[in-house]
């Protein structure tokens, strides 16, 4: 299941723009077979999230980290692109993952990260 923070859901789809939208998973696996468990999820989401017009884009292994505080490391990482706040808000609400991919996610994860990335525009200040 997606823990999301109180009314984030929420804040996030009053702001929605319409326009694309990346996750960026930041993933600290359970000790106890959390990469497998993870691998397994992937299995099962990735069509899943299909279904909404996301992609996976990226999933990749953390190497030691350059620059960060203790415990600031992390496992993997992974990047979904969604093609708006919505498609993302349905996915995370659809039943099938809610009863097949979330309970995988959950047994695999120790901690979690989810962070919403917008592009920014080369007419926008950086």
């Amino acid at each position: 299941m997606l823990t999301l923070i109180e009314n984030a859901l929420e804040n996030f789809l009053e702001d929605d723009d319409g326009q694309a939208v990346v996750m960026l998973n930041l993933l600290r696996f359970r000790e106890d077979l959390g990469r497998e468990r993870y691998a397994e999820y992937l299995a099962v989401a990735t069509p899943i999230v299909a279904r909404f017009g996301a992609e996976i884009v990226y999933v990749g292994n953390g190497l030691p980290a350059l620059s960060a505080e203790p415990g600031q490391a992390w496992d993997a990482m992974a990047l979904v692109r969604y093609p708006n706040r919505r498609a993302f808000a349905e996915m995370a609400m659809d039943a099938d993952y809610r009863n097949r991919a979330a309970p995988l996610r959950e047994a695999a994860l120790a901690e979690a990260v989810l962070q919403p990335l917008q592009t920014v525009s080369s007419q926008e200040p950086r």
